[in-house]
């Protein structure tokens, strides 16, 4: 009996571990003050502006006002007085009357017997010249003209999105671009621009090439480029946060004056809506640029990241350190930051960077409170981290657990790595060189990572179940900012392929990503064969290797073509964005060619109110052609490897065809 009450014993401890390493570590912060209001920050009127700030363990809290964002002796500086009642516990108010607006400011916070550093408070909506001072602003003023009524263009199902991903400076700053404000907002707002050849460059090239949703890499305000400098070229993708709630002054034709950035992104939201283009923010609220300056330690050292159980940083994001979304008020700011750019800035989506660093919770509250807004805006991001986090996994929103998720989606590795070949070895060959292995990895990206029993996961590259609840839940894609561009991955893969046979490759795998149910995603310049020379991790190389070459639209234009009509197919024919699991299980079968590296598939029944009552897609990954058995029927081709025809490249095709080495081919029958 003894042996058995310590048997019994043991196991109760053992599940009590289990339970408590299922939950997130204790925070040294959890008796921290937790503020609900929702005015912390900058209020201003013409008659007084209020000042609140969230500083918890402060002893004192200094405001200063300046005359410029940087330079220049403070004016008298104001003392913050402590909230004192129960609901104003742990903030910091000031008040100044008259109108101030355009004054810039920073707070100073004493904590510990010691001054912290001088900055603006993190939720500042505007600030001065490389973001050290906030700016107060009358944010009306800011707006364009009609700004109200600006009108995002119509979106029925998540799934109709066809996203493609650029950079602010990317898509204009190349000398050939034809665009006169080059590398800023203004430059994404300006149309009627071509290239010395006479083709669309910047905005009227994106809106030819027909894709619905413009994916901005971070252009609020980050930490590595100095504004001071505009002349030297500087670069950077911009993951490395500064000011969460403001645009990057140095995409804005005058950094020094706070206003100006703010209109100009405005212009350029205005801008891409007249023109039938919604627009994605890439945020980054899992690190920032540094611990010891960020504007979160000035406030409340150490709240707002995450600590190993020695006290140490935590590093999940391989930045130094990263963001504890499960804290309340990070929570808060979390939340109050994206609804503040969605509806000050008119944002139609936001892409979260190593969004399986945050937890799920705050994911859903943020998905929620975005959708009780605009049920229309988009939320995805990537599914991993880049280390360990001391959170358990099953509480962060990491790709295994999209069923938890309101209405988010995460990017599939699965097909990405089964198109071209893994992201750890560049010399992996994928299906489209030839790597039949990959054939699973495919199929599951086919039918967006949705439960299927056509697919044997076993055999699928990394998910060996299938993790989106819905289609919508999966970013279907080969290639965007990081990493190799499309083109350069397969030369590297291919060393001794032709151009032709390289061209080949990327064309079908676009082809794949264009037919496959989920939100397709396509890669800045992917469609002009884009190449950044091999440099595969360019975050702060110069413009002469991120720059979109506008000379290739021209030596490529064939290839191009084929994108533009691989993206009208897709927006064309509903079958290809079937909005639900069910719909996809009961319309999609595969057909069982017997050939590695050939995959064929009926999308059948009219699927989704397609026009085109069933559709056959072959994939052939193999360099040789094969012959492939038709179901019976009339079948019309609409696309090979090099045309895209919806009126039909050849009628009347029956029996068997011959399908053409590394190629996609379409066909319906009515």
């Amino acid at each position: 009996m003894k042996y058995f009450q310590q048997l019994t014993t043991i196991v109760i401890i053992t599940m009590l571990a289990s339970i408590a390493a299922a939950q997130p570590a204790a925070s040294p912060f959890s008796n921290y003050p937790v503020y609900s209001g929702k005015d912390l920050g900058v209020k201003y009127t013409p008659q007084k502006t209020t000042f609140k700030v969230w500083a918890p363990m402060a002893s004192a809290v200094t405001l200063r006002l300046y005359s410029a964002g940087e330079g220049g002796e403070a004016q008298n500086p104001i003392s913050m007085t402590k909230g004192s009642k129960k609901n104003t516990l742990g903030c910091w108010v000031a008040v100044v009357n008259g109108d101030i607006k355009n004054k810039y400011y920073t707070f100073q916070v004493m904590q510990d017997g010691k001054w912290l550093l001088e900055r603006p408070d993190i939720y500042a909506k505007a600030v001065g010249i490389n973001g050290m001072r906030g700016m107060v602003a009358d944010m009306a003023s800011t707006n364009p003209p009609n700004w109200k009524n600006d009108k995002k263009p119509p979106l029925k199902n998540f799934n109709d999105i066809v996203i493609y991903e650029t950079h602010i400076r990317d898509i204009s700053v190349d000398p050939n671009s034809g665009i006169t404000n080059k590398g800023k907002f203004l430059g994404l707002a300006e149309t009627g621009t071509k290239s010395p050849d006479g083709e669309a460059t910047g905005l009227d090239y994106i809106k030819e090439l027909g894709v619905t949703h413009v994916h901005l890499l971070p252009a609020f305000d980050f930490n590595s480029v100095d504004e001071t400098k505009p002349a030297t070229g500087q670069y950077n993708w911009g993951y490395d946060p500064l000011n969460y709630n403001v645009p990057e002054g140095s995409y804005s034709t005058n950094p020094y004056d706070g206003n100006v950035r703010i209109k100009e992104f405005k212009k350029m939201v205005q801008t891409l809506h007249k023109n039938g283009l919604r627009v994605i923010l890439d945020v980054v609220y899992n690190h920032t640029s540094d611990i010891n300056n960020s504007n979160f330690s000035q406030f409340a050292p150490g709240y707002f990241y995450r600590h190993n159980p020695n006290g140490t940083y935590s590093n999940a994001t391989g930045c130094g350190n990263e963001v504890a979304s499960e804290m309340p008020m990070v929570r808060k700011f979390m939340i109050e930051s994206v609804v503040y750019w969605a509806r000050e800035y008119h944002l139609d989506g936001f892409r979260f960077d190593l969004m399986g660093v945050h937890d799920i919770e705050t994911m859903n509250q943020i998905s929620d409170t975005l959708h009780k807004i605009d049920p229309t805006i988009f939320i995805y991001g990537e599914g991993w981290t880049a280390g360990n986090s001391p959170m358990p996994e099953d509480l962060r929103a990491v790709k295994k657990n999209m069923a938890k998720l309101h209405e988010v989606a995460a990017f599939s590795d699965d097909i990405r790595d089964g198109i071209k070949g893994g992201w750890s070895d560049i010399k992996e060959k994928g299906f489209v060189s030839g790597n039949t292995a990959m054939d699973e990895s495919i199929k599951s990206g086919i039918i967006a990572s949705t439960p299927n029993n056509q697919v044997n996961y076993s055999k699928v590259n990394y998910s060996k179940a299938p993790w989106a609840a819905q289609p919508f839940q999966t970013i279907t894609y080969v290639s965007c900012h990081d990493d190799n561009t499309l083109w350069d991955r397969l030369k590297i893969s291919n060393p001794n392929a032709t151009e032709a046979d390289l061209i080949k490759m990327d064309k079908l795998a676009n082809a794949i990503v264009l037919t496959s149910q989920g939100v397709a995603f396509l890669h800045s310049g992917a469609e002009l064969l884009r190449t950044k020379q091999g440099i595969a991790n360019s975050y702060n190389k110069p413009d002469s290797i991120n720059q979109i070459d506008w000379t290739r639209k021209t030596k490529y234009k064939a290839v191009f073509e084929y994108y533009k009509g691989l993206v009208a197919l897709r927006r064309h024919h509903a079958a290809f964005r079937m909005p639900s699991t069910q719909m996809i299980q009961q319309n999609l079968a595969f057909i069982d060619t017997g050939i590695p590296g050939l995959i064929c598939y009926q999308i059948s029944s009219n699927a989704n109110g397609d026009s085109w009552k069933n559709i056959i897609v072959i994939l052939n990954g193999n360099a040789s052609g094969k012959t492939v058995k038709l179901p019976a029927g009339n079948w019309t081709l609409v696309a090979d490897g090099d045309t895209i025809n919806e009126a039909g490249i050849k009628t009347g095709v029956s029996g068997n065809i011959d399908v053409n080495g590394t190629a996609a081919y379409v066909l319906y029958a009515n």
